[in-house]
Formats: C-alpha cells, sequence, structure tokens
C-alpha cells in the first residue's frame, strides 16, 4: 500500500541517531560528549516541537537506524531512513522520493537549529507559491533550510558539505529569479554559537 497524502507540503528533517561520540563532534572538543549528546537531544525536542504544529506532512529521516520509540511522534512523523554516500546524494534521495509520492513543495531542515520556530517553516513554503526555491542560509555558509518544487539534482552535486563554500556554491548553479533567501540563522555546530545563549547556559554547569 501507499502512504496516503493528505497535504501537498512535505517537510523533511533530517536528524543524526543521538548516540555518546557519534554527535556534535566539533562541540564535544570544548564541553566534552556527554553535553554535546545532552545539547543535541535539546535540539531535536526543539525541533520537533516546532515542526508538530505545521500544517504539512512531516518525515523524520535517520542517520543510521528507525528506532521503535523516541521523541519524534509516529503519529505525526513519518519515518524513514537516508540513504546516500554524502549528505548531498543523501538529501537528493529524500526529494526524489517526496515528489515521486506526489507532494508539490518539498522542504528540508536539519535538526541543530535552535533559532528558528513554526511560523519561519509556514512563511518558507509560503515563499514557494511564488518562487521556485527558497534557502535558509546560516551563518557558517551552510543553509538551515532549502525547499523546492521540483527535483533540481545539481543542488546536491559537487559540494563540500560541512564547508563554509556550500551555500556560494549553491547559488551560484541558480538564476536569481529563480530563489529567495530567509533571513540568516545561526546553527548550533560549536561552542562559539552557544557560550553566552540562555538557553544553552544549563548544559555547561558542573
Amino acid at each position: 500500500m501507499g502512504e496516503t497524502i493528505t497535504s501537498k507540503n512535505l517537510l523533511l528533517i533530517f536528524t543524526r541517531n543521538p548516540e555518546f561520540g557519534k554527535v556534535k563532534t566539533r562541540l564535544a572538543r570544548d564541553i566534552g560528549h556527554q553535553a554535546a549528546l545532552d545539547i543535541y537531544k535539546f535540539l531535536l525536542a526543539h525541533t520537533a516541537k516546532i515542526c508538530t504544529p505545521l500544517d504539512t506532512e512531516k518525515a523524520v529521516y535517520y542517520s543510521e537506524e528507525i528506532p521503535n520509540n523516541d521523541l519524534w511522534n509516529a503519529a505525526v512523523f513519518q519515518k524513514k531512513k537516508q540513504v546516500g554516500e554524502d549528505l548531498g546524494e543523501r538529501m537528493q534521495n529524500a526529494f526524489a522520493e517526496g515528489f515521486n509520492l506526489g507532494y508539490s513543495k518539498i522542504i528540508i531542515i536539519g535538526s541543530d537549529l535552535y533559532d528558528i520556530e513554526t511560523k519561519d517553516l509556514e512563511q518558507a513554503f509560503k515563499v514557494l507559491n511564488n518562487h521556485e526555491i527558497v534557502i535558509g542560509p546560516a551563518e557558517d555558509g551552510g543553509y538551515y533550510l532549502l525547499g523546492m518544487k521540483q527535483l533540481h539534482p545539481k543542488l546536491f552535486k559537487n559540494k563540500n558539505w560541512g564547508t563554509a563554500t556550500v551555500l556560494q556554491d549553491t547559488i551560484n548553479e541558480l538564476k536569481k529569479s529563480n530563489y529567495k533567501l530567509l533571513e540568516k540563522r545561526n546553527d548550533v555546530d560549536l561552542y562559539s554559537d552557544i557560550k553566552d545563549h540562555p538557553a544553552f547556559i544549563p548544559f555547561f554547569k558542573v
């Protein structure tokens, strides 16, 4: 049986399975693996909270395996496994699957951004009414959100994922009239990203 589509909009959430020593490794260099894991779980919970009210279909794509019980409510979120050799291939496969199922607008986000709310996701889907592509640029030179109305395979190829060139390399492949940039936001990768943020102070206390 195929999946029943109740909305033409699909939100993809890419997440890593929260395992000690395998998440937020750059952050862990400064605060240790346990604190890094706790912060990642905190970010996962925030992402689930702001995505749940969104009036779209939602699918969580796990990096390693699909757990039976976790904070992603199976009644709200489809659960799938990422497939591909690198991040670009995994994202392309997820978008392709969504378009093949009949969705007309698809947006992908990660799960390491605290500075985002439900209304930001709603706005991103609205942008796609008048633009082919929407991008949420991140402070570190990447992006925290990417959305489109049809698959653009070139956006997922020949990128140095996780580096400061990803956003610009992506924009270079788009015509100006095709896309719109959202507000720049800061995802959480380094201690400097969060050291002065009130929401994260409790994680640094011994």
